[in-house]
């Protein structure tokens, strides 16, 4: 059988976030996490393209939408990697930001620190670790 070989290569993905106010969401990714408003279409807005470095996120309004609406029981509605999250992690505390979690260590080789935003979307920030030695479980067949 003959390997696929996709004709386009992915480039990037913007996850879309229904928000109940695009300028107070913008505003606290702003703020809060750090990134930066890049622009709000419409007036009144409804909706917000936000970034941070190469992470660009989409925020679309909807003042009827309930803040239990996003609201899961810890799962990610977005998981972003970062090159440190102790440093990541420590700028958030500093601008005030509440983490719900972390940093952790994950079997799974990551370091991680979890965020809820004023909508109830959570947001995982992790870094790859060193792969776990023998001794801590990770198998030395690599």
């Amino acid at each position: 059988m003959a390997e696929f070989v996709p004709p386009v290569r992915f480039i990037a993905v913007a996850p879309e976030f229904t928000v109940r106010d695009v300028v107070r969401a913008a505003e606290y990714y702003r703020d809060f996490l750090g990134f930066e408003i890049e622009g709000f279409l419409q007036d009144p807005p409804v909706f917000a393209l936000i970034s941070r470095d190469e992470v660009e996120l989409h925020l679309r309004g909807d003042g009827n939408r309930t803040p239990e609406a996003g609201e899961r029981q810890g799962d990610p509605d977005a998981y972003i990697w970062v090159e440190d999250v102790d440093v990541l992690a420590a700028e958030l505390k500093e601008r005030g930001t509440r983490l719900l979690e972390g940093p952790v260590e994950r079997v799974y080789g990551m370091r991680e620190i979890r965020v809820r935003d004023l909508d109830g979307f959570i947001l995982v920030f992790g870094s790859r670790r060193e792969p776990p030695t023998p001794q801590e479980g990770g198998s030395s067949r690599d």
